[in-house]
Order: structure tokens, then C-alpha cells, then sequence
């Protein structure tokens, strides 16, 4: 299990509650705005792992001054032991929040049905079926689309959540997106910040982010299609 690092207290990462984050190393996508890059390229991270009983201990000693637990990465769903750390967090008795970037439909099937996660929350980076070659290059739009209805059919509570970068997002991607996940609960665009980003030569030549009132007319495209659309 590569436990990269951890926040011990955020007020922002699970809606309503306090929570630890736990940051897994690993990921399959390149998103060239991830704000983690050395969770993507373990070339740049320095190491060394968490071990899962300094985190258990360390939440056990935080009951009480904690009301959730977040899973993050990276991509959580890479790690062949996520099933044995969520059961033992879970044992601690945290409710858990996982972030995802959906492309292993199977695994949130499983922690789902297994009882071991309370909240998801998914990114979707645009439109499923032109995540390649940006976000990754082999892309299995399949895959997007079966977590998003699995995730909605489910009884857990979720987002939807889409990082608000040109030109991988305008108006007719939003469209495209909401249209997706008609009659979600809860879609959240998600302010870019140009900082620490896994491919700051694409924000020279390509990419950038959107001015407040840009993300309030991208709001205005999404809200039809869902219950709710926030900024974030």
C-alpha cells in the first residue's frame, strides 16, 4: 500500500464533516492540471510510504476530533490492498470518502456493495469519449460511463466534479457532461489553479484556467441537467 502523505485535519475535502486525507501514490491518467504530480510520476516523489498502522493509529488517537476519513491519490482504486485499508479505517468507525477518477468500475462496484465507502466522489475530466490523448492515452470511455451509473444507482452519497480548464472544458463539454449524469445530485465545477501542475508546459501553449463569471455562465449550462451545481 503506498500511503504517500496525509492532511490531518481539512474542512474542505468531505462535505459537512472534518476529515483526515490519506493520499495514495499511483495513477493512470495525466490530467496536465493534477495538482499532485508526484503522485502521478513516482519518479518525483521522494518517498517514503506511510505505513497502514501509523495511519490507523494516528486516526484512532483522532477519534473525536475527526468525522470523516478521505481516501485520495493518485488513484486509490490502483491498490491491490484499498479493500483491507478501507475495512480497517472503517473499523476504527470514520465514515470514508473516496475520490476517484472513475476508470475501474469494478473496484467502486465492490466497496460499495462491501459497505466500506459512505461517500464518492468522481471526477470526470470531460467529455467521456475524448479523454485521449490528454488525459491518458488509452481511453476506455466505457468505463467512465458504467462508474457514473453505478455510482448514481447506488445509496451512497456522491459528486460529480469537473476541473474547469480550456480546452479541455467550454459550455458544450458541460452540456455533454450534465446530459451524462442527468439528474445527479450534486455537480461540482472546480476552480484551476495554475500551480504545482503535473504538465505546466501545456499552460504555455494551450491550456488555461476560467474567470469567475466564465464559471458562473459554465454553472448556468450545468444546472438544468442536475439537483445541484456548485463552484468549488
Amino acid at each position: 500500500m503506498l500511503i504517500a502523505g496525509l492532511q490531518k485535519s481539512s474542512l474542505i475535502d468531505y462535505p459537512g464533516k472534518v476529515s483526515c486525507v490519506l493520499f495514495l501514490a499511483g495513477c493512470n491518467f495525466e490530467c496536465p492540471y493534477c495538482h499532485n504530480p508526484e503522485l502521478v510520476n513516482l519518479q518525483l516523489w521522494p518517498g517514503p510510504c506511510l505505513s497502514e498502522k501509523a495511519v490507523c493509529e494516528l486516526l484512532g488517537k483522532r477519534k473525536g476530533l475527526l468525522d470523516g476519513v478521505v481516501i485520495s491519490g493518485g488513484e486509490p482504486t490502483l491498490q491491490k490492498d484499498l479493500f483491507l485499508l478501507c475495512e480497517k479505517i472503517k473499523g476504527i468507525g470514520f465514515p470514508l470518502k473516496l475520490d476517484t477518477n472513475g476508470s475501474r468500475p469494478n473496484i467502486i462496484k465492490s466497496l460499495i456493495d462491501g459497505g466500506l465507502i459512505d461517500y464518492v466522489a468522481m471526477d470526470i475530466k470531460t467529455d467521456p469519449f475524448r479523454y485521449s490523448p490528454v488525459v491518458t492515452k488509452r481511453s476506455n470511455p466505457e468505463c467512465i460511463l458504467s462508474s457514473i451509473q453505478i455510482i448514481m444507482e447506488s445509496d451512497v452519497s456522491y459528486e460529480f466534479r469537473t476541473t474547469c480548464v480550456r480546452p479541455l472544458v467550454n459550455e458544450e463539454t458541460v452540456e455533454i457532461i450534465t446530459k451524462t449524469i442527468r439528474g445527479a445530485k450534486r455537480y461540482v465545477l472546480q476552480r484551476f489553479s495554475n500551480h504545482k501542475v503535473l504538465r505546466p508546459d501545456y499552460f504555455k501553449t494551450l491550456g488555461s484556467g476560467y474567470e469567475e463569471h466564465d464559471l458562473f455562465r459554465l454553472k448556468s449550462v450545468a444546472e438544468p441537467w442536475v439537483q445541484e451545481c456548485a463552484i468549488r
